[in-house]
């Protein structure tokens, strides 16, 4: 006889518990594929027959038959259920294939490479497996209800953070046409006139291949002109820094050396500084254009 599963249910093992059928589970949450009061903690494969999802445990991986297990030895990838979740996410379209890469490269990537043993063990680098097994009680001999009382709390971690995520995706696509009407212009800078997420918006539009240098928007009370890194790979790089006599310097400094009365701060790095005003930014980037040779 066929045990008949239970809508929306997760199988996941029991005992301690780790950060990629933790990340799993979340990520089946909050892309509404399950519900969270509705998690099994179990390795007896009865049980697990009758949950919709099963997620590290059961060795099976076969998402069509919604089992995602990487264990056995018949399994030679290199995801481990987080990743196989994400996968059958984008592959039900359930994620956008942007969305997906999002999530991949700015989570699960990382899940995956510890939970298989590959990530690197460097002292003082913590990572958010890291935290997720911190979620487990120091002792060994406790019992099961308090066991599923740190999983729960090491899930609702993973929740937040992937809710901040998809949240903060959303927001990124609505101001992408922002950034494109500025990337049209084709000119040496770009202006907001509110502060917006434009970076990866403005690589994802191709940006590698435009001539801009700076970003002028709003920096909470005041304005910023930032530096445009090459690309998104080196984005801790510029294409051209602000004047190295500005490196460090703050306030009467930086207005001396400037000459625009509204100067706030040149970070040393020379990628971003602040001024009181939008017309204090501009006369900034008018600065540095100049003396760079080049124009408005």
């Amino acid at each position: 006889m066929v045990a008949e599963k239970q809508p929306r249910s997760i199988g996941v093992h029991d005992g301690s518990f780790h950060a990629d059928e933790v990340t799993a589970c979340a990520l089946l949450i909050v892309y509404d594929c399950a519900d969270r009061d509705k998690i099994v903690r179990t390795r007896d494969p009865q049980r697990l027959l009758q949950c919709e999802y099963v997620c590290d445990v059961g060795g099976v991986y076969d998402p069509a038959r919604k089992l995602f297990d990487h264990h056995q030895a018949s399994y030679t990838g290199d995801l481990s259920s987080a990743g196989m979740v994400l996968l059958y996410l984008k592959e039900t379209k359930r994620i956008s294939e942007e969305e997906f890469i999002l999530l991949n490269h700015s989570l699960i990537l990382g899940v995956d490479a510890h939970d298989n043993g590959r990530a690197p063990q460097e002292i003082g680098y913590c990572t958010f497996s890291h935290v997720i097994a911190n979620f487990n009680p120091p002792a060994a001999d406790i019992s099961e209800k308090e066991s599923f009382h740190a999983f729960e709390l090491a899930l609702d971690f993973a929740i937040g953070h992937l809710q901040r995520l998809h949240e903060r995706f959303l927001y990124n696509v609505e101001c992408r046409k922002l950034v494109k009407q500025e990337m049209d212009k084709s000119g040496y800078y770009l202006l907001f006139n509110k502060a917006i997420p434009w970076l990866e918006n403005f690589f994802a539009l191709d940006g590698e291949h435009l001539p801009a240098l700076f970003v002028v928007m709003p920096a909470g009370e005041h304005w910023k002109l930032r530096c445009i890194p090459p690309d998104y790979e080196h984005r801790m790089q510029v294409r051209l820094p602000l004047p190295e006599s500005w490196a460090g310097l703050l306030e009467d400094d930086l207005k001396a050396v400037s000459g625009i009365p509204g100067a706030i701060f040149c970070h040393k790095g020379r990628f971003t500084s602040v001024w009181h005003t939008k017309q204090d930014a501009l006369k900034a980037l008018n600065y540095v254009l100049a003396t760079n040779g080049l124009s408005v």
